[in-house]
């Protein structure tokens, strides 16, 4: 499964998918999401660190990559330093960077605008369970009946902008 983060991840995720042989699933969001400045490359199974952190490890996929983002500027300003992975690849998922993560800043929060069964947050507590001494939180839509409207609005309902995800993990630290 992949989840691009923005428009240039999600055309060279085409051109990755298309040399792929086996089926293979890409998940894309009906809210257009900011083009990042820096180029990085993209393979299929690697994350890609955007920002280094110490105190907690947030893995996020899609456009949840951005909310993130700022949602570590926010957390800087209260003193806690937060990694910002972009988790493209969610099958296969970057095992190293995962664990390594986890195990450099102890707590681990993974966001993504899907349900938090069955997605990101299953995959990277996968790889955790057993392995990795950490706090874990998933942020995303709780299991329940999906709500339907203008995709900010959305996003607002189920805690998933910047501000409230700052505050989520405010919260849980």
């Amino acid at each position: 499964m992949i989840v691009p983060a923005d428009a240039k991840e999600a055309k060279a995720a085409v051109f990755a998918l298309a040399e792929m042989d086996g089926p293979a699933y890409l998940r894309l969001a009906r809210l257009a999401s900011p083009v990042f400045e820096e180029d990085y490359p993209f393979t299929i199974g690697k994350a890609t660190v955007l920002r280094e952190g110490s105190d907690v490890a947030v893995f996020a996929c899609g456009l949840m990559v951005s909310e993130c983002l700022e949602a570590a500027k926010l957390l800087e300003e209260s003193g806690i330093s937060a990694a910002v992975i972009n988790v493209s690849t969610i099958k296969p998922i970057d095992r190293d960077c995962v664990t390594k993560y986890a195990t450099q800043c102890g707590k681990v929060v993974t966001v993504e605008e899907h349900s938090v069964i069955g997605g990101l947050g299953d995959a990277v507590a996968d790889v955790l369970m057993g392995k990795v001494a950490c706090g874990f939180r998933k942020i995303g839509v709780n299991d329940q009946f999906g709500q339907s409207g203008k995709a900010e609005d959305v996003l607002r309902e189920y805690g998933l902008t910047a501000d409230q995800i700052a505050q989520t993990i405010r919260s849980g630290l």
